[in-house]
């Protein structure tokens, strides 16, 4: 991809989304953060800008919000200054279990991060194909292999849709990869109330936002269609496609018990 090209990065902030938009800025890509918080919005496109001398334009939207999810949609359909990279990131953890009688954090999680990015996927490749060219990079997870409740559920759509994205792609020069990691070390788990499950997690198991992020575009700009960072996560992934269902089950319900605090 072409340094001189614009990327646009959902969930900007903080954590992997904004390791995405800094090492983008360093490729000397012009940006368009999204996220919630106008404040931290406007700081980090100044501080980006300044640093590595790139246009970065903010765009505050909830993706929770299915106006907001339009208003981003507009700007990736927009042949003004056009999308070249789309990163859906936006997301976050929670606690609720899918036997809980309140339903709303699923269904803000759902909307977030399954139906925002199907949505701004669908409107970045619609304006992309036509060009010849373009990513469209989705944070998904290790949990998608796992079944460990509704985040499992969530992570699993994400990348089977990247999945199937990179299939009605195949030829336009339109590339999809969903992004696997494992534990990242970022703040998610803390924002999540999941510091418990953090602190029981070994430190060889942590992977940092820089690495991850780093493999991530380097898979995209290969076409890859998964990015699973490190040796040791792609061998979790292989292990966890060919164990016995029985033996995922039991190692999600371990997972699910390391969440009590």
């Amino acid at each position: 991809m072409n340094a001189n090209s614009t990327a646009l990065v959902t969930g900007a902030t903080s954590g992997i989304g904004a390791e995405f938009a800094r090492q983008l800025a360093e490729r000397g890509h012009d940006l368009v953060l999204v996220a919630r918080n106008t404040d931290r919005l406007d700081k980090q496109a100044h501080e980006l800008a300044s640093r590595y001398g790139v246009s970065c334009t903010t765009l505050p939207a909830d993706l929770a919000l299915r106006d907001d999810v339009e208003r981003v949609a507009d700007r990736l359909r927009s042949p003004v200054d056009p999308i070249d990279i789309l990163i859906n990131n936006a997301g976050f953890g929670f606690t609720t279990i899918l036997t809980d009688e309140d339903t709303s954090d699923l269904e803000r999680a759902i909307d977030v991060m399954a139906l925002a990015p199907l949505v701004l996927g669908a409107a970045a490749a619609h304006t992309m194909i036509p060009r010849g060219h373009g990513q469209i990079i989705t944070v998904a997870s290790l949990a998608s292999w796992v079944t460990q409740g509704a985040y499992s559920a969530i992570k699993a759509f994400a990348k089977v849709w990247s999945e199937g994205l990179s299939v009605d792609l195949a030829g336009t020069g339109v590339t999809a990869t969903a992004l696997c990691p494992g534990w990242v070390t970022t703040e998610f788990h803390q924002r999540a109330g999941l510091a418990g499950q953090a602190r029981s997690i070994p430190t060889w198991a942590w992977v940092s936002p820089q690495r991850c992020v780093r493999e991530a575009l380097i898979d995209a700009d290969k076409g890859k269609v998964l990015s699973i960072p490190t040796k040791r996560w792609k061998i979790a992934a292989f292990l966890l496609q060919h164990l016995p269902a029985s033996a995922v089950q039991a190692i999600s319900r371990r997972l699910a018990a390391s969440k009590v605090q």
